[in-house]
């Protein structure tokens, strides 16, 4: 069945699904979306263990570690493209599952192979580089498919919820993990503790090739082919350029995700001015990952009863403010009590956020645009560090990265403004006529 393609045809939501249903796509959905942020090169089990190999043991300066990321993030720029392919890709004949059965074997393979292989900088570049080309292949029809069930069912804001939710939770361990391993394993080498990492990778995306062959009629009989017959790769690019929902719902996305100096400058002031360990790093990047989920859990409740225009300038007013608690901590103690009302200040703003890009998708090309807003969160996160490292350096204090946040984010409020009306004038029950 194929819905409307035009230029600025949104697509007829279908009608509400039973709870049961809802409930059992959110059950599907959540344990790949599990199984990836684990298994993630870029955010997973792997990516905290890096950043300490690099400082500790290969002993590169602040923006040293900047610039590795933002070279080792190159593919992720590009998410665009590989949300382009899954959108006109149909691998085996199996659509989604397809990328997964295919690119969660690459994967694992690779992390094998790079688990087997001496690491210094240039190879561990070169591994993260390609493990991340896979990954993303697997990441795309993972965006692709959640967003389409959002749109179709007009259940897009408890689609955000429950997806922030879900790749909330593995976050959470993973730093948790990754800072505590970095401790335990500093004596072992850097390289061991990296090659341990990579094989839980392998596993971990051994198992995402082994969920594709798992097909929950809850999920796909209720999932609309919305690729056309014969439609040419160019048409759907002008399709995607002519179609101005996006424009302001990436903006605001882009100024989110910018936050100069929320990484590594944040990492070296609470290691060398407060003296935090690495397993310390780590519970503080976990609190305040963790303290978004009871805000994203009330997110999904409003959702549903409040208007996503309320939501949005809610959000926004609350995070602007966000990183203002840092500057008036003196302690690593006082840094991980503060982590939590940081992290609860985001999430109503990251919720409407995510919400606002699935209800601007185009159809059909909702892998597209959801990875074309992976390509700005990275963009963005990377030359935000670089930006923060070189304040960072420069005045010597973490109080000027602050100030840069607040600024950036404070640049919200205007492009709320441009964001049209039909699109955000209804809440998640009223889009499904209930």
């Amino acid at each position: 069945m194929t819905i409307d393609r035009s230029a600025d045809g949104a697509g007829k939501p279908a009608a509400k699904l039973p709870a049961r249903e809802r409930q059992r796509i959110f059950v599907y959905l959540g344990i790949l979306i599990v199984l990836l942020a684990f298994g993630s090169p870029a955010g997973g089990l792997i990516d905290i263990p890096v950043s300490f190999l690099l400082k500790n043991k290969l002993h590169l300066k602040a923006h040293e570690v900047a610039s590795f990321r933002l070279v080792a993030a190159i593919p992720l720029y590009l998410s665009f493209a590989f949300g382009f392919i899954r959108d006109s890709w149909n691998p085996f004949g199996l659509r989604d599952r397809g990328f997964m059965l295919l690119f969660g074997g690459i994967s694992a393979l690779l992390y094998v192979l790079f688990a087997a292989i001496s690491l210094g900088t240039s190879t561990l570049l070169v591994a993260v580089i390609a493990l991340t080309i896979s990954f993303l292949f697997v990441s795309s029809a993972q965006n692709g498919l959640t967003a389409a069930l959002g749109q179709q069912h007009a259940m897009t804001g408890q689609i955000s919820a429950a997806w922030n939710i879900f790749l909330s939770i593995p976050t959470v361990a993973a730093l948790l993990a990754g800072g505590m391993l970095s401790d335990q394993l500093e004596h072992q080498g850097g390289d061991e503790a990296v090659r341990i990492l990579f094989l839980a990778g392998a596993a971990i995306m051994a198992a995402v090739a082994l969920y594709s062959l798992w097909r929950p009629r809850e999920v796909f009989d209720n999932l609309h082919v919305e690729a056309a017959t014969g439609a040419h790769p160019v048409a759907d690019i002008k399709r995607l350029v002519r179609h101005w929902p996006i424009y302001p719902a990436l903006l605001i996305w882009l100024l989110w995700s910018f936050a100069p100096g929320s990484t590594t400058p944040l990492q070296y002031h609470l290691q060398n001015a407060l003296h935090a360990t690495d397993a310390q790093w780590g519970q503080w990047n976990a609190i305040f990952a963790a303290s978004f989920i009871p805000t994203f859990i009330v997110y999904g409740f409003l959702c549903r009863h409040v208007t996503l225009r309320k939501l949005l300038w809610w959000g926004t007013a609350i995070a602007v403010p966000q990183m203002v608690p840092l500057l008036f901590i003196h302690s690593t103690t006082g840094a991980l009590i503060a982590a939590v009302p940081i992290g609860l200040m985001g999430g109503i703003a990251t919720g409407a956020y995510l919400d606002l890009i699935i209800r601007s998708c185009p159809p059909g090309l909702q892998g597209t645009t959801l990875m074309l807003s992976s390509s700005l969160y990275f963009a963005a996160t990377r030359f935000g560090d670089l930006l923060g490292t070189r304040l960072y350096d420069h005045y010597g204090s973490f109080d000027i990265c602050v100030l840069a946040i607040t600024v950036v984010y404070a640049l919200i409020f205007p492009v709320l403004l441009l964001v049209p009306d039909e699109l955000i004038a209804t809440a998640d029950e009223a889009r499904n006529g209930s």
